[in-house]
């Protein structure tokens, strides 16, 4: 991991993100329905958001981007639920490939809510199920722990954990089954702690079938960004709970630090 070397939006001619969304060719919520991929391999990636200009010059012709109510750039709010020794984290922590993820997530340029229940399988796929809910729930109601109940197989006491909130760039392929999110502006929060990861992006390329020719994944191994394991959840867990047993993210939580500080690739 080298130094890290910015690259200015200037470099393209665009001075910020919008002006660079600007470039792309819209599709609607409607058309997206074609690509929900709630049964998908995921790649994530992690950068400096200083990249990003060099990035999205390089995909521009490939994808088209999600316009919701004019806004390109849109909002997203999540409470993520665990059980109260923190199950859900300690079998990521452990690397157990069969695991289950529990949260509300609000789509705010949409004004939807829903309660999505995250599966990663054996066979390294996730599998999502949801439903749309009036709200968040801060005490889970009698129909939601249901519906996990369902969704999951088992019964288990869930509490909450943490609130995050970022910013999320969606593009879909003009080519092949496959969407693109791209997250800016991580924050984390919970019965007043805060930790923010601000110049940090995640992005994730999520595909019905695994494929290393997608147009996104060729651009940054061009640029040497390479996949990268990581978990929103968790890492929000680790910043607000600094108790937690972390060894097989120790190394992780250090790439992160550097990148945030600009001093990584």
């Amino acid at each position: 991991m080298g130094k890290y070397v910015k690259f200015g939006a200037s470099n393209f001619g665009l001075t910020t993100t919008k002006d660079i969304l600007s470039t792309f060719k819209p599709i609607t919520l409607e058309e997206m329905d074609a690509v929900k991929l709630m049964n998908r391999t995921d790649t994530k990636f992690v950068f400096h958001r200083d990249r990003i200009p060099e990035i999205f010059h390089r995909i521009q012709d490939h994808y088209r981007v999600l316009e919701v109510n004019g806004d390109r750039l849109n909002a997203y709010r999540s409470l993520y639920y665990d059980t109260p020794e923190f199950q859900f984290y300690h079998l990521h922590q452990n690397g157990r490939k069969k695991r289950h993820k529990v949260r509300f997530r609000k789509y705010v340029g949409s004004d939807l809510t829903f309660l999505e229940i995250k599966f990663k399988n054996n066979k390294n796929r996730t599998v999502k199920s949801r439903i749309k809910v009036p709200d968040f729930e801060t005490d889970l109601q009698a129909n939601s722990m249901q519906y996990i109940e369902e969704v999951m197989g088992y019964k288990t006491a869930l509490v909450p954990k943490l609130w995050n909130s970022f910013e999320r760039v969606t593009l879909v392929s003009k080519h092949n089954l496959e969407r693109l999110t791209i997250d800016f502006g991580l924050a984390f929060d919970f019965d007043g702690k805060k930790s923010n990861m601000d110049q940090i992006i995640i992005a994730e390329v999520k595909q019905e079938k695994l494929s290393r020719n997608s147009t996104f994944i060729v651009a940054l191994k061009a640029l040497g960004i390479h996949p990268m394991k990581i978990s929103k959840y968790c890492v929000g867990a680790l910043k607000l709970y600094p108790g937690l047993k972390y060894n097989n993210f120790k190394a992780k939580l250090l790439y992160l630090k550097k990148i945030n500080d600009g001093i990584s690739a």
